[in-house]
């Protein structure tokens, strides 16, 4: 058999690649993508998952920052703090309907919730609308700072007011 001249294994020119060069080099590539994919599937795997939630203990503040007679929202912990004449109290922003935001109408002296309409008296009593019960109390108390701390994942059955 005699060898044809114009056909070598080696390529003409450094732009061409021979076709065993090019299967090579896309073998390589593909293990090299599948490599680091099982890497980063087995990283997220082996690192925990933690759900970073903040405290349910929230410091509401100096007593002294409510004014008489006042419902005061923060929206960023869901807490109501109510003042009245006989003391503090603490209650829950949260719809217990379907979970939404409640917000205090004080010309009207009620706390609404805008998704679904139900209504709440200062006390967090359902006044009407389809939540099932009332706003839940929290429980509160003073600081040794003298600053007025609230429980947000203890919902007290028996309503209590801080004195100060």
């Amino acid at each position: 058999m005699s060898e044809d001249p114009k056909r070598t294994d080696t390529p003409e020119s450094p732009d061409e690649m021979s076709r065993r060069n090019f299967f090579i080099k896309m073998g390589v590539g593909s293990v090299a993508v599948a490599a680091l994919g099982t890497t980063v599937f087995g990283y997220q795997y082996l690192s925990p998952n933690v759900l970073y939630e903040p405290s349910p203990i929230v410091d509401a503040g100096k007593p002294d920052h409510y004014p008489p007679d006042s419902v005061t929202l923060d929206p960023q912990t869901a807490i109501y703090v109510v003042r009245t004449a006989e003391g503090f109290f603490a209650l829950s922003a949260i719809c217990t309907h379907l979970g939404c935001l409640t917000a205090y109408k004080p010309e009207l002296g009620i706390i609404a919730c805008p998704c679904h309409g139900s209504k709440f008296n200062k006390d967090g009593v359902k006044i009407e609308g389809p939540a099932p019960r009332p706003l839940p109390w929290l429980r509160m108390w003073l600081s040794e700072d003298g600053n007025l701390m609230v429980d947000r994942s203890n919902a007290i059955a028996i309503k209590q007011l801080v004195r100060v």
